[in-house]
Order: C-alpha cells, then sequence, then structure tokens
C-alpha cells in the first residue's frame, strides 16, 4: 500500500471527486479525515477513517479541521484542498454575493488549508504534500462562468508560490486540474444535450472523465514517489488544454 502510516484530510468529500480521492487514500492505507460541509451518508468513524463538518470558507473552521486530525491520528502528512463550487455569470451579471461566495469557498478555502496544514508540517518536521484542486478554467476562459475561472485560475498561483515558499522544508505543493468529470456537480452537462456535445467535441479523448481519473493522480501526488514534484499542475482532461 503506497500511503500506509500517512494521515490525510480530504475537504469537500462526501460526494464526487473528493469522495473518490478519500476512499482512494484508505484504501492505499491512510488514515483518512472526510471533512465537508455536507453530511456524508455512510460510517462516519472507523479506526482509519473519520468525518469532520468544516464550512472551508471560515479560516477558524479550517484550523480546528486540522487540529482535531491531528488529536484524532497523531500526525497529518497530506492535505488535499477540493472543497468547492460551480457558478455561472459573466461580468454584467455577476454580483457581489455570488462573486465572494465562489472566491471565499474556492480560493479562500484553498489557502486556508494550505496554510493550516503547512503550518502544522512546519511545526513537527514533516515533510508533507498538500494538493490543490484547480480545473481547466483556471488555464482556459470560458463563457458565463467568470467567478469560477477566477477562483481556479488563483489556485494554480497558490500552487505555484506555495510550492517556492514550502520548498526549503521539503513539503510539497501540486494541483490536479480536471476537466469535465461526471459528477453531480456536472449533471447540467448532460442534462443540456447541446451543452454535452460541445464538451465531447471539444475532449479529444470524446468522452467526460471519472471521479477515480483524479483520485489515481491524487495518490501519486500524496504518495513518496512524488518526492521530486512540486509547484506542478497535472491535468486531467482528456486532452482539453493540448488543443
Amino acid at each position: 500500500m503506497r500511503l500506509n502510516n500517512k494521515t490525510a484530510i480530504v475537504t469537500g468529500s462526501s460526494s464526487g471527486i473528493g469522495r473518490a480521492i478519500a476512499d482512494a487514500f484508505l484504501s492505499e492505507g491512510a488514515n483518512v479525515v472526510y471533512s465537508d460541509i455536507n453530511e456524508m451518508s455512510g460510517p462516519t468513524s472507523t479506526e482509519r477513517s473519520h468525518f469532520i463538518k468544516c464550512d472551508v470558507s471560515r479560516s477558524d473552521q479550517v484550523d480546528r479541521l486540522v487540529s482535531e486530525t491531528v488529536s484524532k491520528f497523531g500526525h497529518l502528512d497530506i492535505m488535499v484542498n477540493n472543497a468547492g463550487i460551480g457558478s455561472l455569470g459573466g461580468i454584467t451579471d455577476t454580483d457581489n454575493e455570488g462573486w465572494d461566495r465562489v472566491i471565499g469557498i474556492n480560493l479562500s478555502g484553498t489557502f486556508y488549508g494550505m496554510r493550516a496544514s503547512a503550518r502544522h508540517m512546519k511545526e513537527n518536521g514533516i515533510q508533507g504534500s498538500i494538493i490543490n484542486i484547480s480545473s481547466i478554467l483556471g488555464r482556459v476562459g470560458f463563457k458565463n462562468a467568470l467567478a469560477y475561472c477566477a477562483s481556479k485560475g488563483g489556485v494554480v498561483q497558490l500552487t505555484h508560490s506555495g510550492a517556492l515558499d514550502l520548498s526549503d522544508l521539503k513539503i510539497r505543493v501540486n494541483a490536479i486540474a480536471p476537466g469535465f468529470i461526471d459528477t453531480k456537480m456536472t449533471e447540467v452537462v448532460k442534462e443540456n444535450k447541446e451543452f454535452h456535445e460541445m464538451v465531447k467535441s471539444n475532449t479529444p479523448m470524446g468522452h467526460m472523465g471519472e471521479p477515480n481519473d483524479i483520485a489515481a493522480t491524487a495518490i501519486y501526488l500524496a504518495s513518496d514517489e512524488a518526492k521530486y514534484v512540486t509547484g506542478e499542475v497535472i491535468y486531467v482532461d482528456g486532452g482539453w488544454t493540448a488543443r
């Protein structure tokens, strides 16, 4: 098992990509804290897993998430900042409330997770792995998704800068940028036949990805196999950004 004796937090892990990552980490031998603002179905606490409710847009709650994880499992080695929301709206119709909510969860929430986990790793000499979930829309623009694109572009720069800040401590910071993945968040894509066809036609591999495609990449970045990988953004997008 590739993550034996490691402890991980995965935010936004009650469903979708986050759930797939957390489940995969558990199967690879890690202790895993599932965290979400929504309650999780199924068992919430076992010998190697635990659920902690957390609103990542609240820095105090993220700090508590890390401290409770350490109290439960003794240490933290892997932090996956996955919690995020989608958003529709362009320049003229995105209101302040909508903008603040997307930036607060997707961007500030990622920063709070990076900061809290990095502080613990630094204080305890842990050469850990921080994994941020960005998006192809952090690299390319997309009509009517202004706040989402801005937030995910910010996650890319948090990843680059964070990797440089923490490199002397041997704490690695990387990001995964998914393309269109088949989850509850993208149900609207499949429900709109025209939009679904547009997504498939712009994805060289011709179909949407699955949550386990992202989980497999997260396992690699969390493991010692990636010990010389930091400051990278890995695009798991069926070739979308290669065009």
